[in-house]
């Protein structure tokens, strides 16, 4: 067992070789973050070229998102077993390839089987990622500063992935949202050769991989989704929606019991004895599923309500981006003095506001101009919150599990946001379910989620700032 600010070989990484490290993981993180949300805006430009309708176009969003957020766990036991050098390198190649698929894809089949391929690399290489920024930055201020740019980096992904689609599809066409991350996944890989040391050994004799469980992880969420969904359709059958709820509380429970009796479970029930670490994921499943609704508020409020285009709707979330750069600076020194709790709490709130304000610019019909001080509270809830939940759910880890910590903490966030959406904006969104302003609903729902956030923040021991700096030394 190493301690967790040594590298594999016993020595720490010089300080300079770490910087660059991080530069390319966090390259990494932000195409695979631009990819969340890169197509949203793209999607009827997609729809066109291939003549299929919106229910089938849903299927280029979800398709990534819960597939990459399902098989998370499994890419981080398998950066565990095989170590984390090989598994960046096969996971992110992986990524590179499909990505170059989507972009070519001759047939809209081919595209989706892309998207999900690319979700499949994103679960593989991300927490090995995340897994070598841990373990090379001691624990303590390094760490998280390390871990505020890793977090900001994500963040800016995600809002400029709106304004590089629209941008991207209205002058050289849709496929470029996929091209244009190839040749800076390429450069990753040469980092990830170059300047990441070797891993110290392959487990020869590990047990078989976890496959039911990623299988019924993967199957839980995408049921959950589907049922939500469709319970706000028009004209869907009585029983699809609660078969499908049924399917999914089915597909949670068999991951529970094949985790309780695998040899080498996904998830290690054991995860649970960790009370910071598993009150950090709950939380930051919360907290994802408001800011991803809060994105597609913005762009639903914009493009729907307002008329704005899709250049000028992506422009115009452009503030939220550069809000984010500067919380990614303030962050790290808020971290030191106030602790990661006192972050996560004061992100939930910021976030809570702006859906306040939300609510209120959109029954109000206000213009574009008056959702800005909404992307700046949003900028603030991601910047404090991630950063803090990320430094708590990775808290202690080791290098035997540092993969398996990180790829819980990423998959708590890719499938938070994909059933908060769900929730929130699916049934906000739902003629048939209710009268109401739909950005109103989805809003409160967005809002019960934070509260409950809170909650489980606010149990999660906070240890004195002081004291985590004099540890960290």
């Amino acid at each position: 067992m190493f301690p967790d600010n040594l590298s594999s070989h016993g020595h720490r990484p010089s300080a300079a070789r770490a910087r660059l490290v991080l530069c390319a993981m966090s390259m990494l993180q932000f195409f695979i973050a631009v990819d969340v949300t890169v197509v949203n805006i793209a999607l009827p430009s997609i729809g066109a070229d291939f003549g299929v309708d919106g229910h089938a176009l849903t299927w280029v969003v979800v398709g990534y998102t819960v597939t990459g957020g399902g098989i998370l766990m499994l890419g981080g036991r398998l950066s565990d077993l095989f170590g984390r050098r090989r598994v960046l390198l096969f996971g992110t190649g992986l990524f590179g390839a499909a990505s170059l698929l989507a972009g070519m894809a001759p047939t809209f089949l081919l595209l989706v089987v892309a998207r999900l391929l690319q979700g499949v690399g994103e679960a593989i290489a991300l927490p090995a990622a995340m897994g070598t920024i841990v373990l090379m930055f001691p624990e303590g201020p390094r760490r998280s500063r390390a871990l505020s740019v890793w977090a900001a980096v994500a963040s800016c992904g995600l809002v400029l992935g709106f304004a590089l689609s629209g941008l991207v599809t209205a002058h050289l066409g849709w496929r470029w949202i996929f091209l244009v991350s190839v040749p800076f996944i390429a450069v990753v890989l040469l980092a990830a050769v170059f300047l990441v040391e070797g891993d110290r050994r392959v487990v020869r004799d590990a047990p078989p991989l976890d496959l039911p469980g990623a299988l019924l992880l993967t199957a839980c969420p995408l049921l959950f989704v589907f049922g939500v969904v469709e319970a706000g359709e028009p004209g869907t059958p009585a029983w699809v929606a609660p078969a499908a709820l049924a399917g999914a509380v089915a597909a949670g429970a068999g991951f529970v019991r094949v985790e309780a009796r695998s040899r080498d479970p996904l998830l290690p029930l054991r995860f649970f004895a960790h009370r910071t670490r598993v009150a950090a994921n709950l939380a930051t499943m919360l907290l994802s599923g408001a800011l991803s609704t809060s994105f597609l508020l913005f762009t639903f409020y914009l493009q729907d309500r307002l008329g704005i285009g899709p250049l000028g709707a992506g422009l115009t979330m452009l503030p939220l981006a550069v809000s984010l750069i500067v919380f990614s600076v303030l962050v790290p020194g808020m971290l030191g003095r106030w602790g990661a709790r006192a972050c996560v709490l004061a992100g939930l709130g910021f976030t809570g506001a702006a859906m306040a304000v939300i609510a209120l610019v959109a029954t109000s019909r206000a213009g574009g101009a008056a959702m800005v001080p909404a992307m700046l509270l949003i900028a603030a809830g991601m910047g404090f919150g991630l950063v803090g939940l990320q430094y708590l759910a990775v808290s202690g880890v080791t290098e035997e599990d540092a993969g398996t910590a990180s790829g819980i903490q990423r998959a708590a966030d890719q499938l938070g946001g994909a059933t908060g959406v769900a929730v929130c904006v699916g049934l906000g969104f739902a003629p048939n379910l209710h009268s109401l302003d739909p950005f109103l609903v989805a809003t409160l729902l967005a809002a019960a989620g934070l509260v409950t956030g809170g909650v489980v923040a606010w149990r999660i021991p906070a240890p004195d700032p002081a004291a985590e700096l004099r540890q960290a030394g």
